[in-house]
């Protein structure tokens, strides 16, 4: 980390200096022209913005050097700032000469546990133990990217201040991969704080790079568009005994195995798929100490992915009576934790069917997909339940690779094609005028 801070002040001339020669905004009529101009001429400092973040990635509640530099750059916007919100986020308030709505706009800024494996110039060497584990650090979620596109936002925005019919309040958000054990993070803990509040947010917007969506691209999804998550521990606790002798005691290895089996009963046999998908994956198991002790308790950690609210409260209930009787036939008990997660992220209908003729001539028609709900999870549904909100999936694949091929996110291979961001500058800010001037 010993570069970031010199760095970070090249950078923040560099803003300084690009601002101060920006011309005044022009008339409405020629808005999206001005916004793409801008956008072409900021494109290779949002590049460098995104490298410098890319190899000194920090991890969620630890983005400490990554506030910094943000904090600078609306500083030299000259816009108010805030800092230190749900520990490390920075919040810049841009109020425009005339009146009108409050639009938020949201990036992520934090890493993950993850050792880069991808030939890049700008590879993050960074190192760390993370849950008493050493591993190396990675934007492998595009975040660098999120940050980089609404700082060059910022910029755009900036300069058409005296033009502005409303507030723009920028929300770079800590910890959305979710905040250490025993902490509080992300968007729960900004809302908490009163980001939304002063001033009081009308309308949220958000983006996200995809690695396996071609560059250009733009997908949405009225409605649910990314699914619930609640961590699922079951404890399984049987009688120990010897292997030979299984009638000696009560072998909770098993009863995991017949548990395991029940809950995907459950998916298939009990919901109404054809409503909302769901998933109910256990992604650890942990009994036992050697090949010839049956233990006395098995421990199971799994996820929960819903699109439904009341399907959410169905299959909650239903994995729980399905694990206790499981257990209780085999003359077991078990225990069921089910954990408060991230809500759906839900993409207010009437916000998205006002502000898709915006996405459209940014984008182009042809390039704007409607999309099927994804069963990941993202926290800006914390935001998004407080008031409407739209979160799109921008395109961050080479054009005419195959997505099978694209590697994922969250993996040591994770890549983006940073010519992708341009749009993402540009929706961000074209979303913002257009809600202002409707």
């Amino acid at each position: 980390m010993k570069k970031f801070p010199s760095l970070l002040a090249g950078i923040f001339c560099l803003a300084t200096l690009a601002l101060s020669g920006q011309p005044s905004a022009p008339e409405p009529i020629a808005v999206k022209s001005y916004v793409d101009e801008q956008a072409d001429a900021l494109e290779d400092q949002v590049i460098q913005w995104r490298r410098i973040l890319h190899e000194n990635p920090e991890l969620s509640n630890r983005e400490f050097e990554t506030a910094k530099m943000v904090a600078r750059h609306l500083e030299g916007l000259g816009m108010e700032v805030r800092t230190g919100i749900a520990y490390t986020g920075v919040v810049g308030i841009l109020k425009g000469a005339k009146p009108g709505p409050v639009v938020a706009l949201r990036a992520d800024m934090d890493a993950l546990p993850v050792t880069e494996r991808v030939d890049l110039p700008f590879a993050s060497k960074i190192k760390t133990t993370y849950l008493g584990e050493p591993t190396g650090v990675m934007h492998a979620c595009g975040h660098d990217t999120h940050v980089a596109m609404l700082m060059g936002a910022a910029q755009i925005l900036s300069g058409m201040k005296n033009d502005l019919a409303g507030t723009v309040v920028f929300l770079f958000q800590p910890a959305e991969e979710g905040a250490p054990p025993g902490e509080e993070g992300g968007a729960e803990l900004m809302v908490k704080e009163g980001v939304l509040k002063d001033p009081k947010v009308d309308v949220v917007f958000g983006l996200h790079i995809n690695s396996q969506t071609e560059v250009g691209t733009v997908k949405y999804k009225p409605g649910g568009a990314m699914a619930a998550v609640n961590r699922l521990v079951i404890k399984v606790n049987g009688k120990q005994t010897h292997g030979s002798q299984p009638w000696g005691g009560v072998d909770p290895i098993s009863i995991s195995a017949q548990i395991i089996q029940g809950l995907q009963m459950i998916v298939s046999r009990q919901m109404e798929l054809t409503k909302e998908p769901l998933v109910i994956s256990i992604g650890k198991i942990h009994g036992g100490v050697r090949s010839n002790i049956i233990p006395e308790e098995v421990e199971m950690v799994g996820t929960i992915r819903t699109l439904d609210e009341d399907m959410q409260k169905d299959v909650h209930e239903r994995i729980r009576r399905t694990v206790t009787n499981i257990a209780e036939s085999w003359g077991a008990s078990a225990d069921v934790e089910i954990e408060k997660g991230y809500p759906i992220t839900y993409n207010d209908p009437g916000l998205t069917a006002k502000m898709l003729p915006s996405i459209q001539s940014t984008a182009g028609n042809e390039n704007v997909i409607l999309s099927k709900a994804k069963t990941g999870a993202e926290d800006f549904s914390f935001f998004a339940r407080e008031v409407p909100g739209l979160f799109l999936f921008l395109g961050g694949m080479p054009k005419g690779m195959d997505p099978e091929e694209a590697a994922p996110h969250h993996t040591p291979d994770f890549f983006i094609d940073e010519s992708g961001m341009k749009l993402g500058v540009r929706l961000l800010c074209n979303l913002t005028l257009d809600y202002m001037a409707q």
